[in-house]
């Protein structure tokens, strides 16, 4: 009997009654790790010395996952998907990582991403591009394209991700599961590469809510490395969720969701976006309020744009230890400056040297209040545009993107500007860190699509609950792929 496209309550219930144990678990993850690697590159290290471990009473226990390879772990290749770390092994373990290892759980790999998380595709990676299992001529998204895939081929019930835009999110809908980026700070980011540190989130990929949750209970909790996580022991997750949703008012944005806003509508917009209708009705089914309202159109257009600049200048300023010096492959050169720039010219890939000059650019005295001041205060108007919408409403439930997963061929990392805020709407939750949750809602053309809900901060057992309600109401619920196309 197999076990990895079970859900976490189910295999720890096994576990415990002696049906299955850790090793064949193990096992099983390993070869389905295999499997999954020739057919669509998910993982830059499969760990098949990996070793049981006890199973107690916690969730996670003797349970496999999957880490994301911009997770730093000791001893273990970390090479956040690029050339300049392709042979880093650190010295020390995230923290989020840590605390999994507390509840028992077990890494069977490292997962690919996007070159230090800087990129929608899964495709920048200096391993290869991954393909999604459900369609391997169409992309993962990205960054945490690695992690999505094993997740829904069911190499384990769950993999750690981080989320900068819609990293967690974004794969989690193009590969038919669940992706949950809680509050900031919650899970500290303490061992995570950074890529811009006010918007990157640590967080989960699973195929239920519940496992979100559970897995979001074993990661987080305040760290003293990271000034920016908060004593969250008082908020249990996974029991907290009850499924009780009557009362609860929802709002969409009519801007993002009125099909007569976008006169050059593919078919898989809009069946998309007739299907979110949908279950707007099913959440009215369920005793929930839901509402529309108009949210300024040019503030919507805005949001690309200062999410480029404010990235790209974070990313800039985080970036600059990677030198060559003092970890990475030392280039070759006659002086220490030309070494550092052969490390720099010849180790990262054209997308993040792109990013690092427009975040060189704005940074710079004569630009910057021009670009970054001016894209900071977008973004607080942004924030404080959802945080007057959390006052009246509970969560804000919309579309994930224009679609199901894109193609590969022929795709680039560019959107089309009638689409454009659709499909970037999730970076608000980034922007204000707040919680927010991804969870499929069906299918066009055999492809899963989904829809996002988000919160207020610290509000998060209330959106787990919501997603909780209506992923038990629809036909569909995150599943394995059963065959690679």
């Amino acid at each position: 009997m197999k076990y990895m496209d079970k859900g976490i309550e189910e295999i720890h219930k096994a576990l415990q009654n002696g049906e299955v144990t850790s090793e064949k678990l193990i096992e099983e993850s390993l070869q389905k790790s295999h499997e999954l690697q020739e057919k669509c590159n998910a993982f830059v290290t499969i760990l098949d010395d990996a070793k049981p471990t006890e199973v107690t009473d916690e969730l996670l226990s003797g349970i496999p996952y999957g880490i994301k390879d911009n997770y730093s772990t000791k001893g273990i290749l970390s090479t956040g998907s690029s050339n300049t770390l392709k042979d880093y092994v650190p010295f020390f373990t995230a923290t989020a990582i840590e605390n999994l290892e507390k509840c028992g759980a077990v890494a069977t790999n490292k997962t690919v991403l996007d070159e230090f998380g800087m990129g929608g595709t899964g495709t920048t990676g200096h391993t290869g591009t991954v393909k999604n299992p459900w369609d391997t001529t169409r992309m993962c998204a990205g960054s945490s394209a690695g992690s999505a895939a094993a997740v829904a081929y069911g190499v384990y019930p769950y993999a750690t991700g981080s989320d900068t835009g819609d990293s967690i999110r974004k794969p989690a809908a193009y590969c038919g599961i669940v992706g949950y980026k809680p509050t900031y700070g919650m899970i500290s980011r303490y061992g995570l590469f950074p890529f811009a540190s006010s918007l990157d989130h640590c967080g989960a990929l699973t195929r239920s809510v519940k496992d979100a949750a559970i897995v979001v209970d074993g990661m987080k909790g305040i760290d003293k490395n990271d000034m920016t996580s908060w004593d969250s022991k008082d908020m249990h997750l996974y029991e907290s969720i009850d499924g009780n949703v009557k009362g609860k008012k929802l709002c969409y944005i009519k801007e993002l969701c009125d099909i007569n806003l976008f006169p050059d509508a593919s078919s898989e917009l809009k069946k998309h976006l007739e299907n979110f209708m949908d279950k707007i009705e099913l959440c009215k089914s369920l005793g929930m309020d839901v509402e529309e309202v108009s949210v300024d159109q040019t503030l919507l257009n805005a949001l690309g744009s200062v999410y480029v600049v404010i990235s790209c200048a974070e990313a800039t300023s985080n970036m600059s230890n990677l030198t060559g010096f003092i970890f990475g492959p030392r280039a070759k050169g006659d002086k220490w400056d030309t070494e550092m720039k052969n490390y720099r010219t010849q180790g990262f890939s054209p997308l993040i040297k792109r990013r690092f000059v427009i975040g060189s650019y704005v940074l710079q005295s004569e630009n910057k209040d021009r670009y970054f001041h001016n894209a900071q205060r977008v973004r607080r108007l942004l924030v404080d545009t959802w945080k007057d919408l959390f006052k009246k409403y509970d969560a804000v439930i919309l579309p994930v993107g224009s679609g199901p997963a894109k193609k590969l061929e022929g795709s680039a990392d560019i959107l089309a500007k009638n689409t454009a805020a659709l499909e970037e709407h999730l970076q608000i939750g980034n922007f204000g860190g707040f919680p927010s949750i991804t969870i499929p809602d069906g299918f066009i053309n055999d492809l899963p699509v989904a829809l996002n809900i988000t919160g207020n901060c610290y509000d998060d057992i209330n959106v787990l609950n919501i997603a909780y309600a209506l992923e038990s109401k629809m036909e569909y619920k995150g599943q394995t792929v059963k065959e690679i196309k």
